[in-house]
Formats: C-alpha cells, sequence, structure tokens
C-alpha cells in the first residue's frame, strides 16, 4: 500500500522560501537537501529517481524525510557536525575582512599591500589569534581573496575629477560627436622595446624558458588614435624620441584620412599641451575640437588596451636582434588591427564596462 505524505501551504511555503535563503547563502547542501525534500514530499517524486538524479543514498533520503515529519522544517536549520569551533566569531570574521579591504596603511603597515604573513599578524594583533600562515592562504581563498600582482598608480590622481570626467564629460563628448556626426578619437603614444614582453610558457620543470636580448634600450615609438563608436584605428611610427613636432605632424594625418569634424581626446603628456599644438588646433577648429583627459590618468585611456594587444601580437616572448625587425613586427601588428575594427571596438568595450560608462549614453 503507497502512502502519500500531503503537507500543508504554510509548510510548502516554509520550504521555498528555506530553499531560497540557501540559494542566497550559495550553499549547496543545504539547496540539495532542501531541493529534495520539496520533490518528495510535494511533488511525490520516487525516491529511486532522487536518489538517481542527485547521487544519494535511499537511507540517506528516507532520514531527512523521517527528520521533517518529526521536526518540521526546523531540521533544516544547520547545526554544528562536531569538529574544533572556529577561533574567531561571526562578527570578528566580518570586523577583520573590513580591516584587510580597508588596507595595510590604514591597518598601521608600513607598506600598500597585503601578504598572508602580515594578515596573520594582524589576526593577532586585533583578536589574539595565531594560524599557521599556510591556513590564513586557505581562509583568504575561501571568502574570495585572491593572489595578484600590484600595480602603481600616481598618487595625484584626483578621483572626483576624474569621476566627473567619466559621468559628465565623456558622455557629453559622445553626444556633440552624433549630433555632428563627428568622430570622438582617443590618442595616445606608446613605446615598442626590441626585447618584447614575458609571460609564463610551458616549460619543463627546472628549466626556466629564455628569450635572448642585447639590453639596447632603443625602441620604436607610435602615435595611435582609436574611434570609440567604430574602432577605426589610426597610426603613424617614428624612430628617436616624442616631441610636440612629431604630435603635429600626426594631427595633419589623421585629417586627411577623415572627413568629418574631431574630437580628439588626448592624454596629459607634454608633448601635447604645448604652444604649438595649441596653435595647430586654433588654426583648425574647424575640423578638430581637442578635449583632454584628466591629468595623471593614462588608465582612462581606452587605447592602452590596443597597445597591449599589440605588443601581444608583435613582440611578445619574442627578441628582434635588428631594429627594423622590430618595426615591421609592430607594423604588422597595427595592420592587422586597422583592418579589424570589430576587434579594437571590442577592447574599447572592455574599457566601457571597467570605467562603469556606457556608449549608449551618446543617444
Amino acid at each position: 500500500m503507497c502512502i502519500r505524505i500531503q503537507r500543508s501551504r504554510a509548510t510548502v511555503k516554509d520550504l521555498h522560501s528555506r530553499l531560497q535563503h540557501a540559494y542566497q547563502r550559495d550553499d549547496v547542501r543545504w539547496v540539495r537537501r532542501t531541493t529534495v525534500l520539496i520533490d518528495l514530499l510535494v511533488h511525490h517524486v520516487p525516491v529511486e529517481i532522487l536518489r538517481a538524479r542527485w547521487g544519494l543514498s535511499p537511507s540517506g533520503i528516507y532520514r531527512w524525510r523521517q527528520d521533517c515529519l518529526l521536526h518540521g522544517v526546523e531540521s533544516l536549520v544547520d547545526h554544528h557536525g562536531g569538529g574544533r569551533q572556529p577561533k574567531l566569531t561571526p562578527k570578528q570574521r566580518k570586523r577583520l575582512i573590513e580591516l584587510i579591504e580597508a588596507g595595510p596603511l590604514v591597518g598601521g603597515f608600513e607598506t600598500a599591500c597585503w601578504t598572508s604573513v602580515l594578515i596573520r599578524g594582524l589576526i593577532w594583533r586585533e583578536f589574539g589569534v595565531l594560524y599557521k600562515r599556510h591556513y590564513v592562504c586557505t581562509w583568504l581563498h575561501n571568502l574570495g581573496f585572491s593572489v595578484q600582482k600590484a600595480r602603481f598608480v600616481s598618487d595625484h590622481l584626483d578621483a572626483a575629477t576624474r569621476l566627473a570626467w567619466l559621468e559628465e564629460k565623456w558622455p557629453a563628448i559622445l553626444r556633440a560627436a552624433k549630433r555632428r556626426q563627428g568622430l570622438s578619437l582617443f590618442e595616445d603614444e606608446a613605446s615598442f622595446a626590441p626585447w618584447g614582453s614575458l609571460s609564463d610558457p610551458w616549460a619543463r620543470r627546472g628549466q626556466q624558458p629564455e628569450v635572448p636580448t642585447s639590453g639596447k634600450r632603443k625602441g620604436y615609438k607610435v602615435f595611435g588614435v582609436i574611434e570609440s563608436f567604430s574602432g577605426r584605428v589610426c597610426y603613424q611610427g617614428i624612430e628617436g624620441r616624442f616631441t610636440s613636432e612629431h604630435s603635429q605632424a600626426f594631427l595633419p594625418l589623421i585629417m586627411t584620412q577623415t572627413t568629418p569634424h574631431l574630437f580628439l581626446i588626448p592624454d596629459g603628456a607634454r608633448s601635447h599641451p604645448s604652444a604649438a599644438t595649441h596653435a595647430f588646433l586654433a588654426a583648425h577648429r574647424d575640423r578638430m575640437t581637442a578635449e583632454p583627459l584628466p591629468s595623471y590618468s593614462p588608465d582612462s585611456n581606452p587605447i592602452a588596451y590596443l597597445w597591449k594587444k599589440t605588443k601581444q601580437r608583435a613582440t611578445h616572448n619574442k627578441y628582434c636582434k635588428e631594429f627594423t625587425e622590430l618595426t615591421v613586427s609592430v607594423e604588422k601588428a597595427l595592420a592587422y588591427f586597422a583592418t579589424h575594427p570589430d576587434t579594437v571596438f571590442g577592447l574599447f568595450g572592455r574599457y566601457c564596462e571597467e570605467s562603469g560608462v556606457e556608449l549608449q549614453q551618446a543617444a
């Protein structure tokens, strides 16, 4: 004889509420248990099907059902299953996370980045608990932290100015470019060294890969612009140092390759704000409007993603013994991006995601 157990509406509602809570906690164990009980007691799914679906033993499923029948939905409360109790209380763990996210300098340490040893000392200083360093690494990983390479940022950054440029100035430029059917061009320069860049390639254990280098510091310099709506690229390579004369020579090249009005967005490099450059822009205000980025904001220029991808194609893990080899390799990589604007536009999209500004704001 088959007996079906019917649950009240309140119990079914409580079960679904606890399932939603388990999903919010991202607790796979309780999501599985609650789902099995709902299928078993509400939808009357056979035990054999649940066993095959979840990889559980029938005895375990019957035990869950028995606990639910005897104790109700309170059987889904997570009780401590034995073992040592955590040394830090939930309140202390929350406080520790706040201290870590605030940074070592705020915590009184003379460094800008955390190490597992420093965090170990922080836990001892704040809570009197001494963990092993390797346990601290595991604990941090479980909390969503990871080991990442640090990067330098200028201490002259004006956060308010940068935010205003992203949220107000740039959308205004995009709207003006659309209204006048013009082009919004981000401009920047890059230098490509003959020894290229290094990555972490595969090699036999104990045999570190080597890339030859001569130590010569001569590099290939490139001026470039990318267009925000299409991903169009325009560039010009030079030998020697960047100067305002080179910058002025590049601007007419852009004008000859385009016909709409140009909204030029350069960075704060010294070659841009020279008197001669200002005079050139004033003489060609009918074709070009300059809207420079905030000072000390190289990371606000999306063309930086193009330079990175160009170096990966042209000089990554590669040594150019002759200078002509370097120029040919860089020009070949830039020619590829010039003929694949969709790829460049995809790089620009990454910048939009990280800056939090969308091109649709220009509409």
